[in-house]
């Protein structure tokens, strides 16, 4: 096995130590399987359950410490049937606490649960390892089900435990050539290892007995031919493929890199800069070169530049776009790659990169950025917190949005749009390059294994400081990009957002398994709903909003009785925000980890502060700007009534391309336009404010020879949310009139009164900018 490029092997039976001595002896690790009756209802019995506990921790005390173990596999593919039997739910904490009693015996040593795709559904968070024994048979769908599992995988190692193809039903010639290209497609998908499936066609399928605690008998397996040699131990053609392709991998030896200018953009990045540096000296990259732009350091960051021997250039501070945009311009590569003074690659980060420029389309590629294993405490709990760098995925390998901290671009479509925006001078420039380049109808791609280990803020100032500089950035990318947000001022993005914090955020929620008829379906998998309006609620500003909304209402409490059945209201608003929070941090890595209580709790409690503090933050940076997703700038009203305009044209023009010469100019104007949708009875919605806007309806009717009389209309919109808050407070108000209580009858009147003007106000400023637009367009108003 070692001779033939094998350096670790997979065992399904605790082995005897022997065996373990004997391959370190060849410098080969040892993937040990805990093997126990998975295959029968083993939850039904508790005396079964306990069993398989005990003898796991047995297991593991026998071989702990061992220097040839490589990991341990907790179980081997439960049955489908079994795992829908008892539920996964139950399933899943039966490994987990199958893994803790495991983890107990050895605290340093790897754990994990192969699992296979007829439950791929299974959500085993607590892993160390995810591992997967795949078997297909077609290269592009094999590749494409490692991107998958790549993204379920997460910030862990994916590890594939069994590929393979029988011989004797393929022939050896087939065997050899698909695991050939199974093994680089492995290694090329970013997995941290593959095991053939297997070493001999020799292959004893034992029985586990329960009693004996161990397998007890069995029966050869004589209808399949996996092994790389035969019976009798001759070698086939598959174990020179895999011999070659191991020695090879993850790419092949005779591609061509293109040229890549790593661009580092900093600013009194003295801390952490050098750690980034010593990083891309180490880059096993061919063909590479480095860009340091010192955007107007005060420190000694210029200095630890310097050492290094890379270009380096020095400006006045003009922000992080400019910096991004001189290092666009001394660039001598196809390819511009970006990272941040905070973060450092993996040695093969530019590899990964350049193999999906090569392969693919993709004019603008990313990958993951990990916290270090060696970050703080605070760092640590941040990491845990929403609000990081992270990116957003269209498809498993297809991405909407990639953080600036870990990005990549071709220099030439870069600089067709005119490089980064210079308005964006601490963020944001990553969301707006994205969205510019896919603006072109070009493509921005993802790959798990280009990963960049990202230094998160390590203390709460820090973290509040990043938070905010995010809320500025949102305002200004609302004003620019006003149809990407909705009308609270939020973004909607058409992907789905990949981080770890975001799991523990909504990972848990709403879920449906596809299991097929009679759960016969060979891919199995986990669909989870996106998360709604109200789980999103305690990572919104408005939640605070209503909570202290509650808070004056039961304050009024003082002058009219009833108002104080407000505050039990605001104690359930508080426990939305807080009691999730408290979950998501209780759940987070950092809380669960092996160390004692009170660092569990300290844990527990920091992270759920910073839960709360970041939509805190992130508001507080957008008023700073001067912009707020619930009022917009107002540039004259209208009065909000229904009105009609028309339009005599002898030049004939699709509707389609007159619609959006209008919706161009409402872009313009300080509103949000939206197009109608496929089950929409208007063509444009146009909000000033989140409490009302207009609509526009347009028909065209022909009148033969190109001419055409164009009919448009807009109707003012409402919000019933508006309605509802006065309608609630005028209620309340005329309750406390009959009550006796003037003064609470006058404060919840004008209360009742705010929302009623604002929607007023929105509305009447949404259709005086629909007004001047069409007036513009040349339409005249029907009396």
């Amino acid at each position: 096995m070692a001779a033939h490029g094998i350096n670790a092997i997979r065992v399904y039976k605790p082995p005897p130590i022997r065996l373990l001595d004997t391959a370190l002896r060849y410098g080969l690790r040892v993937m040990v399987g805990l093997p126990w009756e998975q295959h029968v209802a083993f939850l039904e019995d508790r005396t079964i359950a306990r069993g398989v506990k005990e003898r796991v921790r047995r297991d593991v005390r026998r071989f702990g410490g061992h220097p040839a173990v490589l990991c341990y596999a907790v179980g081997n593919e439960i049955p489908a049937p079994i795992v829908r039997w008892h539920g996964r739910r139950r399933v899943e904490r039966f490994l987990q606490e199958l893994y803790a009693a495991a983890k107990s015996q050895d605290p340093e040593g790897l754990f994990t649960y192969v699992n296979y795709p007829t439950t791929e559904y299974l959500e085993l968070p607590f892993l160390d390892l995810v591992c997967f024994n795949v078997y297909l048979e077609s290269q592009p769908s094999f590749e494409a089900y490692l991107a998958r599992l790549q993204n379920v995988a997460c910030d862990r190692p994916l590890l594939m435990t069994e590929i393979g193809l029988d011989s004797r039903r393929n022939g050896e010639a087939a065997q050899a050539q698909a695991l050939d290209w199974q093994v680089r497609t492995a290694f090329a998908s970013g997995c941290a290892g593959a095991f053939v499936f297997s070493w001999t066609d020799e292959w004893f399928a034992p029985f586990f007995d329960a009693e004996q605690g161990s397998c007890q008998g069995g029966y050869d397996m004589e209808d399949w031919d996996f092994g790389l040699t035969t019976r009798d131990r001759r070698p086939k053609r598959a174990l020179a493929a895999i011999k070659k392709s191991f020695e090879e991998a993850p790419f092949p030896p005779d591609l061509r890199w293109p040229r890549i200018s790593v661009v580092v953009c900093t600013c009194n990045g003295e801390r952490t800069i050098r750690q980034c540096l010593e990083g891309l000296v180490r880059l096993n990259y061919p063909n590479f070169e480095v860009i340091v732009v010192d955007d107007g350091s005060t420190d000694g960051t210029a200095a630890i530049a310097g050492e290094y021997g890379f270009r380096l250039f020095s400006t006045e501070n003009r922000g992080l776009s400019a910096a991004r945009n001189l290092g666009l311009e001394a660039a001598t590569g196809d390819i511009v790659a970006y990272i941040d003074d905070d973060a450092y690659p993996d040695p093969d980060w530019l590899r990964y990169l350049a193999f999906t420029f090569l392969t693919t389309d993709y004019v603008g590629v990313g990958g993951p950025n990990l916290p270090p294993p060696d970050t703080g405490f605070v760092a640590q709990c941040v990491a845990n917190s929403p609000g990081g760098p992270i990116h957003v995925l269209l498809s498993d390998r297809e991405a909407e949005h990639i953080p600036g901290c870990n990005m990549a671009f071709r220099k030439s479509c870069l600089t067709a749009i005119g490089g980064f925006d210079p308005q964006f001078r601490t963020a944001g420039d990553d969301v707006d390059i994205c969205w510019r380049l896919q603006q072109r109808g070009w493509k921005l791609g993802f790959h798990a294994a280009a990963v960049v280990w990202h230094y998160r803020r390590n203390s709460v100032r820090a973290y509040w400081r990043q938070q905010k500089g995010y809320g500025k950035a949102e305002a200004l990318l609302e004003k620019k990009w006003p149809e990407k947000y909705n009308t609270a001022g939020h973004v909607n993005w058409a992907g789905r957002i990949y981080s770890h914090a975001f799991h523990q955020v909504f990972g848990r929620k709403r879920w449906r398994v596809y299991y097929g008829t009679w759960a016969r379906a060979p891919f199995q998998r986990l669909y989870q709903a996106p998360p709604s309006t109200l789980e999103s609620l305690p990572l919104m500003p408005e939640s605070y909003l209503v909570a202290l909304s509650l808070g004056v209402m039961g304050l009024l409490g003082a002058v009219w009785r009833p108002l104080l059945l407000a505050l039990p209201l605001l104690l359930l608003a508080l426990g939305v925000a807080v009691f999730p929070a408290a979950v998501r941090a209780a759940n987070s890595r950092t809380s669960s980890s092996s160390q004692g209580g009170l660092f569990r709790l300290r844990s527990c409690l920091l992270t759920s502060f910073l839960h709360i503090l970041q939509p805190v933050a992130r508001l507080w940076g957008r008023l700073s700007r001067g912009s707020f997703g619930w009022r917009r700038g107002v540039r004259g009203f209208s009065f909000p009534r229904t009105r009609a305009f028309w339009l005599w044209s002898q030049a004939w023009q699709a509707p389609e391309e007159r619609l959006q010469r209008i919706e161009t100019s409402l872009r313009a104007e300080p509103v949000l336009v939206v197009r109608g949708g496929d089950y929409d009875d208007w063509d444009l919605d146009v909000r000033a404010g989140i409490l009302g806007g207009a609509r526009i309806r347009m028909v065209t009717q022909e009148h033969g020879a190109g001419r055409q009389l164009v009919r448009c209309c807009y109707l003012p919109r409402y919000s019933r949310p508006g309605f509802l808050m006065t309608g609630v407070l005028a209620g309340l108000s005329a309750a406390a009139a009959a009550g006796g209580s003037w003064p609470a009858a006058a404060i919840l009147g004008s209360f009742a009164a705010l929302p009623a003007l604002f929607s007023l106000w929105d509305c009447a400023a949404a259709t005086a900018a629909v007004r001047r637009v069409l007036k513009r367009s040349g339409f005249g108003e029907k009396c």
